[in-house]
């Protein structure tokens, strides 16, 4: 059976929800493929670390600067459109990536910013579609499954480029990367509408489902700005996030290089090594999805929820990090970083869907606003790790900042998090 084939027998949510999966991994794997490629990119145009650093902060200069806009196109435009040409530039943007480093830092810099503008779109899209596409009661597995895309293109990136940069050189991981996200285009553009009343392949009783689902409508104009985004409980979310994302984008970008200057693997070996923690991380992402809807289900309460999955997590992460410095082998840290990226899987699973919470029909401006601090720690946290490690000659500085980061997300989530609706 063909793969269009065996798409045309599920219920038509289900399409939607396992596209932005594959997208989400396509997104992830040209994220990351920088990390492994950098470590012989620096030794071939003989960079400091703080120069590399700086590259790899680069992608979220344009994913922070475009992030909101991206949320406001998303409820002007449809997601399927914001979803469809992001993966378009960023992929585009991944191809350009060998020719413009080879023609110097500034547009190696330029690239890697265009490539967080195109990258930009992928949630905002996906929230938009999600709003109307996933009901209430699958709210939490669908936007779990979604997110475990990040750690499944994290494996595939890291180990593949790994593989890619052993055999072939540097350039190849943004060749096949960026290609796999213009093939995934077609079948996106084919098999995805913006809104199930537009979908003539969708059954009756999905559509019954659905049917409470709002249709596109000028939202952002509908609900004031203040009102919707000035509200204690989103920035109680946008702290878990910040704290989030503060953790893996150090772990994303910095982990093939504290395998290969700590622990003195090979290129490929440390590639490998530094995809393990995200294989755990998948794992957790589905099973902690399911583990907070089945709570609500059981009567708990949806702001205890949350707040369990957010600060257990966070804190654990913290944990996990800080006992890294005692971690003398490779195999040793390898368990402690599966424990800390597993542990940051249940606080994703808390926070992801909160913007959902407390304004369901409203996601798309929601996460748009709230991803674009959280995009501060990719430009601060893995320029500072850069710095860190030139300055004091070891990781362990920059992971005790990163655990303090994560308790103070903790905190902050716990205190001002509730999961009423703020609007809707």
């Amino acid at each position: 059976m063909s793969a269009i084939a065996l798409i045309a027998r599920w219920p038509r949510r289900h399409v939607v929800v396992a596209l932005t999966f594959v997208g989400c991994i396509i997104a992830y794997t040209d994220r990351v493929n920088i990390s492994v490629a950098a470590l012989a990119m620096k030794e071939h145009f003989g960079w400091s670390q703080t120069q590399k650093g700086v590259v790899l902060s680069a992608f979220f200069v344009g994913y922070l600067l475009f992030m909101f806009l991206a949320g406001l196109l998303a409820v002007r435009f449809g997601g399927k459109r914001v979803v469809g040409y992001s993966v378009l530039g960023w992929s585009i943007f991944t191809l350009l990536t060998p020719p413009a480093a080879i023609s110097s830092m500034a547009v190696l810099i330029a690239a890697r910013i265009g490539m967080g503008v195109g990258e930009a779109g992928l949630f905002p899209g996906v929230y938009e579609l999600f709003g109307r596409w996933v009901p209430k009661t699958e709210r939490g597995r669908a936007v779990a499954f979604m997110s475990s895309g990040v750690p499944i293109g994290s494996l595939i990136g890291l180990m593949g480029s790994g593989w890619l940069v052993q055999r072939y050189g540097w350039a190849m991981p943004f060749y096949v990367f960026g290609t796999a996200g213009l093939l995934w285009l077609i079948l996106w553009f084919q098999q995805v509408e913006n809104d199930p009343g537009g979908d003539p392949r969708i059954g009756t009783q999905e559509r019954a489902l659905l049917q409470a689902a709002r249709s596109p409508s000028d939202l952002v104009e509908r609900v004031p700005l203040r009102r919707l985004l000035l509200r204690a409980p989103v920035a109680g979310i946008v702290a878990g996030h910040v704290a989030f994302n503060w953790s893996q984008y150090v772990l994303l970008s910095w982990l093939p290089s504290y395998f290969r200057d700590v622990h003195g693997l090979s290129i490929a070996h440390s590639g490998l090594f530094s995809a393990a923690p995200w294989l755990s991380m998948f794992a957790v992402y589905n099973l902690a999805g399911a583990v907070a809807d089945l709570m609500t289900r059981r009567g708990v309460a949806l702001t205890t929820t949350r707040k369990r999955m957010v600060c257990a997590g966070l804190i654990l992460s913290a944990g996990f990090l800080l006992a890294l410095q005692q971690a003398h082998s490779p195999v040793a840290a390898l368990v402690l970083l599966c424990g800390a990226t597993g542990a940051l899987a249940c606080a994703a699973a808390g926070y992801m869907p909160s913007y959902l919470d407390v304004a369901p029909h409203h996601g798309a401006v929601l996460f748009g606003f709230g991803n674009t601090f959280a995009q501060i720690p990719g430009i601060v946290g893995v320029a500072v790790t850069g710095w860190l490690v030139d300055v004091t000659g070891t990781y362990s500085a920059a992971f005790m900042l990163t655990a303090i980061v994560s308790a103070a997300g903790a905190l902050t989530f716990g205190l001002l998090f509730d999961a009423r609706a703020i609007v809707d």
